[in-house]
């Protein structure tokens, strides 16, 4: 996946981790439209194809690049070019930086057979709803020493089978919770 900037590499693990999400396109066309008098050109950052049948283009641009009118414009068109075409449009421009640093944790964990299928199983068979990271840890780990029961724990936190308030540090404290 291309990404130019950290900027787009948060947004890019925000759209891998987001459920709704199902399928990513990094810079994936030319936008060309005439705008007053000149013809302009633009990449978008991003194409999502949402799990309602949506499809969503992301520019990604700092917050404090945003007051630019310069910046505004070269934004603007490409937004109501879009949505004039039923598409939703989205200037993004960073989250809560604790979610984005769990996220990108937890991304680690996001590969098929980076945990074993066994080891997962085991861990959501052990764990009960509202248990602690740490509680579900020792609940995991049962014989074994801790370190082991992270990993399948991280991955169920990434496939969304356990869930925690990523606006929090990740920490033993941290409470689970079992999706439906």
């Amino acid at each position: 996946m291309v990404y130019e900037s950290r900027l787009e590499l948060a947004r890019l693990l925000l759209a891998d981790f987001d459920p709704d999400v199902v399928g990513i396109f990094a810079q994936p066309f030319w936008l060309r439209a005439r705008v007053g008098d000149r013809v302009r050109r633009h990449v978008p950052d991003f194409l999502l194809f949402m799990r309602r049948g949506t499809v969503r283009v992301v520019n990604v641009k700092p917050a404090d690049r945003l007051a630019d009118p310069k910046v505004a414009a070269a934004l603007a068109w490409p937004g109501a070019l879009v949505e004039r075409h039923g598409w939703e449009y989205e200037v993004w421009s960073g989250a809560d930086p604790v979610l984005v640093e769990n996220v990108r944790f937890l991304a680690g964990y996001r590969r098929v057979g980076v945990v074993g299928a066994a080891d997962i199983d085991r861990a959501w068979y052990s764990v009960r709803d509202r248990d602690s990271l740490a509680v579900a840890e020792r609940a995991v780990a049962v014989g074994r020493p801790r370190h082991v029961a992270r990993p399948p724990l991280m991955a169920l936190l990434w496939s969304g089978r356990l869930s925690t308030d990523l606006t929090r540090p990740l920490s033993g404290e941290s409470i689970l919770r079992r999706s439906a």
